[in-house]
């Protein structure tokens, strides 16, 4: 088969959007199908084909992220999409590029797969002032629904997308919940260097002796890294040596680190900065578990690739995604931040015999969360949209 993917952003951009369709391109090939991305470039003026991606002009949103739309609407656009003549349109992004996919799959008579990424509802605060949260959100999701009801399948990376379509009126329609992957061979801590990651230790200024959990993502207001802080702050005492390391920049990286300051647990809490995604593998290698706060989240990708490391998972307890974490098996579920003190006291109590085995049993549970299950769960729903649309 040949598919075209419609994403707004991707490499040399990291997001969990950008990983989640690389991941999708490159299982798609490893099983023989060709593959077109097309996504926006706010660097240049004129549509252009790198390779088997084709960049189209865009406008960078400053208050969105930095992220990049293109105009929906492009004739030179749809003679390369034309040209490449997609079995499938496959679109991961609701903004210039998506709509796009939307017009190409309608004048080409090709199906279409609309894939939900984000919960927009958490995101509405970033571009409109709070007196008009309320209609932004109501007009937000009539944007969804219309884009949903052109797709003939709708997927999600968890089942808190099939809560949203029905929340802005999608009912009656299945949707596909296929989890993000990961890239396994990356993040096998047996590929680890030791002494990269003993370095990253020795640089953020962590002994032998302190167990570091971390957390990784872009730094916003949903990602409620402030639920961490103030655990650490009114549960867990410096000389327990227990570390909380803040991997990734974004619009509140100062003001989590002005929080830590006021909370008084800069001693117990680092904050690194964005760090490029191919030299994130040893920073997971360099900490003892993960943990997450956040409620906005579908699957997240930076949670699997701590998983993939070995890295037992401190999740604030979700009941929408109460499968992605299971206590005992790949971590833990905490309710508050008295209990997360606690998980983290008992893990750290267990015997090296006992979380050797918790490390294995983590990396167990994201086994089957390659490039390939990815792709291949994808080609089975592109086939039933094939037969469908014929």
């Amino acid at each position: 088969m040949r598919i075209a993917l419609f994403t707004e952003t991707y490499l040399p951009q990291i997001n969990g959007v950008v990983t989640h369709v690389k991941t999708l391109k490159d299982g798609l090939e490893r099983l023989g199908h060709e593959v077109m991305v097309v996504t926006a470039d706010s660097s240049t003026s004129r549509h252009y084909l790198q390779g088997d991606v084709l960049y189209c002009p865009a406008t960078r949103l400053k208050r969105l992220y930095n992220y990049c739309a293109a105009l929906p609407i492009s004739n030179t656009r749809l003679r390369y999409i034309r040209r490449f003549n997609p079995d499938v349109i496959h679109i991961h992004t609701e903004f210039g590029v998506g709509i796009s996919g939307v017009v190409a799959a309608k004048i080409l008579h090709k199906p279409l797969v609309y894939t939900l990424h984000t919960m927009y509802d958490e995101y509405i605060y970033y571009i409109v002032p709070n007196s008009m949260v309320w209609a932004t959100t109501k007009f937000s999701h009539r944007y969804i629904k219309f884009i949903a009801n052109r797709a003939q399948a709708l997927t999600g990376p968890s089942e808190k997308c099939t809560r949203y379509f029905e929340s802005v009126g999608i009912t009656g329609r299945p949707v596909h919940v296929v989890p993000n992957a990961v890239e396994l061979d990356t993040f096998n801590p047996q590929n680890a260097n030791p002494e990269k990651t003993a370095q990253i230790r020795r640089e953020l200024g962590y002994s032998p002796e302190d167990m570091v959990i971390c957390f990784v993502g872009r730094l916003g207001k949903e990602k409620s890294v402030d639920v961490l802080l103030e655990a650490w702050a009114e549960n867990i005492r410096p000389e327990e040596r227990i570390r909380l390391l803040v991997i990734g920049g974004g619009p509140f990286y100062e003001p989590y680190r002005e929080l830590a300051q006021k909370l008084g647990i800069q001693e117990m809490v680092t904050f690194t900065g964005a760090v490029p995604h191919d030299q994130l593998p040893p920073y997971y290698a360099a900490c003892d578990a993960y943990a997450t706060a956040s409620l906005s989240d579908t699957c997240s990708i930076s949670m699997l690739e701590g998983m993939a490391t070995g890295l037992p998972v401190f999740q604030r307890k979700d009941p929408i995604n109460a499968d992605q974490v299971r206590d005992g098996v790949n971590g833990f579920n905490f309710e508050s931040g008295r209990q997360l003190a606690d998980q983290l006291r008992a893990f750290r109590a267990m015997d090296p015999a006992e979380k050797e085995a918790l490390r294995a049993s983590v990396i167990q549970s994201v086994r089957e969360s390659g490039a390939e299950r990815l792709a291949g769960c994808l080609v089975e729903i592109y086939q039933n949209v094939l037969a469908g649309k014929r």
